[in-house]
């Protein structure tokens, strides 16, 4: 199972021109099963989706169920993608998270062995981090199925606390530098293992319009299940 997460900051690429269709052109490339998106929807007046719904669905994506606005794709920003020929979604949840403006995990139960999805935009300071990471450990404390965390943690530094904030019993995977798209300077995007998850592969998105179409790059994890579970 690949899952992809990218911060498409709300489709605006570095020309500062809205242009959905690099962002979908981006998701073609990729060919994810599961995308976990930062910034998917405008942030004033009715917070918008902003990548057409009808557009994906030509790609073979369905949007998952998480928004309290009729016009957003997801909530706080955070949304999720899933091909529904590849996964099957048993249930989608909210995760309120500490922060002086409006933060807000989304969570995505697979069908597939179990898996729960969490995607995450954390905030900017290290103090609200550590807070919205430790809300994100008490919220795991006792599941015992497998999760997949994605997202924009906004760390700029390698070891920034996430595996003690969380409670232990985590692998943080950085597939290297995803931001700024035009010189990567940082690993802001990253994803989380827990529960006996594990991967073949984890890599940055690296293409002509991935470049351009965000001011970050895609990143990208190829799950590894035993063989037991196949």
């Amino acid at each position: 199972m690949r899952i992809a997460s990218y911060n498409i900051r709300k489709a605006v690429g570095l020309d500062w021109r809205r242009d959905p269709q690099r962002v979908l052109h981006v998701l073609t490339e990729m060919d994810a099963d599961v995308v976990v998106l930062q910034e998917a929807d405008k942030r004033i007046g009715r917070r918008g989706g902003v990548l057409p719904e009808g557009a994906l669905a030509d790609i073979g994506y369905a949007i998952a169920d998480l928004s309290v606005r009729p016009d957003s794709h997801g909530w706080h920003g955070n949304a999720v993608l899933y091909r529904q020929a590849a996964v099957q979604v048993d249930a989608t949840g909210r995760i309120d998270l500490p922060a002086l403006e409006p933060r807000g995990a989304v969570s995505v139960r697979l069908q597939q062995r179990g898996i729960e999805v969490i995607g995450v935009h954390l905030g900017l300071t290290r103090r609200n981090r550590s807070a919205q990471l430790h809300a994100l450990g008490r919220y795991l404390h006792d599941v015992s199925h497998p999760v997949l965390i994605a997202g924009d943690f906004n760390a700029w530094r390698r070891e920034a606390g996430i595996e003690s904030a969380l409670g232990g019993n985590c692998e943080v995977i950085m597939p290297g530098n995803s931001f700024h798209a035009t010189r990567e300077l940082a690993p802001l995007d990253r994803f989380v293992l827990r529960g006996g998850l594990g991967h073949t592969s984890a890599r940055v998105h690296k293409s002509a319009l991935a470049s351009r179409a965000s001011d970050h790059l895609p990143i990208l994890i190829d799950l590894d299940f035993p063989e037991a579970d196949r």
